[in-house]
């Protein structure tokens, strides 16, 4: 392809806009990041026979957004509200063991049960965090789903999925652990100077700061058609514009799109990131949001332009 002076311009504010969201110590290092896991802390227990979640960890691997490794291999979802209801005392146990896992290693506010509940009938399956700031929601959902770990927020409360099926040395550590990873390099690796320039990226009036994301599984339901609607025609315009594969049937309220390596799938779900959609990947496949809402107000035109400008971006970065 050419190489022309407006694509570099927007590379060059593409990457602007990356280190204003990554922590300062790899704004300048984070195209040396490897993606290769230091390997998982154990549990580790205190004298009352229960999970110490507060010493477990010294220190954390790289980000995901920075390009470290995913702290999951796959996708950690939220239960179902059928699986709640037929072991609503295990999902009990799995909500307690979280709430306490987090107000160990974070000290943030966990909004109660009933409240959730009482906010939405329909989100038994999720927990909520009271962060400090909107910004800082913001930017933990960006995280914590590049860690492959389903995260949403309304305002200053970030939800974090739970389910009566999560054992405790598996998803209960995941969710504990990308919370306090995330919080970690929010509170410890950036100045109140970077967080108002993310409030100032991510928390705007403009159409384009609007964020792109996944579905709940209600949604799914009652918008099925919706949701084929917006898969298909995703999928149709992806492959057409960029020459990429699209992987329809992987997850529910996800897109897959095939990439030739990893180190391009995380420059391209990172890129995707700062465009305001929510972005993971597994191995060499990047993942974006298919939701049925974005059959309103352009918002597929919107992923799609957007996926289509930062794989020319990308082709533009290659040849530098």
């Amino acid at each position: 392809m050419s190489i022309t002076l407006e694509n570099v311009l927007a590379l060059e504010a593409l990457e602007t806009r990356l280190r204003i969201l990554l922590p300062e110590s790899y704004r300048d290092s984070y195209e040396e990041v490897v993606p290769v896991s230091m390997g998982s802390a154990g549990l580790k227990y205190g004298s009352d026979g229960r999970v110490a979640w507060n010493e477990m960890w010294a220190s954390f691997c790289d980000l995901a957004m920075a390009g470290g490794p995913p702290h999951r291999g796959t996708l950690l979802q939220p239960g179902t509200r059928e699986a709640i209801a037929a072991n609503a005392a295990a999902h009990d146990r799995v909500l307690e063991e979280i709430h306490r896992g987090i107000s160990l290693v974070t000290k943030l506010q966990l909004i109660p049960i009933s409240q959730v509940r009482e906010y939405d009938p329909g989100w038994p399956c999720w927990i909520g965090v009271r962060c400090h700031s909107v910004a800082m929601a913001a930017w933990l959902v960006r995280a914590i789903v590049m860690e492959n770990v389903a995260a949403k927020h309304d305002g200053e409360i970030l939800y974090l999925p739970a389910g009566p099926e999560f054992r405790l040395a598996k998803e209960i550590k995941n969710v504990i652990t990308v919370l306090a990873k995330t919080c970690h390099y929010w509170t410890s690796h950036m100045s109140s100077d970077q967080h108002e320039a993310i409030d100032a990226l991510l928390v705007n009036d403009s159409p384009d700061s609007e964020l792109l994301d996944f579905p709940s599984a209600e949604s799914l339901e009652r918008d099925a058609a919706d949701y084929h609607q917006v898969v298909d025609e995703l999928a149709k315009e992806i492959s057409r514009r960029t020459g990429r594969a699209c992987f329809t049937n992987r997850y529910p309220g996800w897109i897959g799109v095939d990439c030739p390596d990893i180190r391009t799938a995380v420059w391209l779900m990172r890129a995707m990131t700062v465009e305001n959609v929510l972005a993971r990947r597994e191995d060499t496949v990047l993942f974006l949001p298919a939701n049925p809402r974005f059959t309103r107000n352009a918002r597929v035109a919107r992923l799609v332009e957007a996926f289509e400008r930062i794989h020319r971006l990308h082709a533009v970065k290659k040849f530098e």
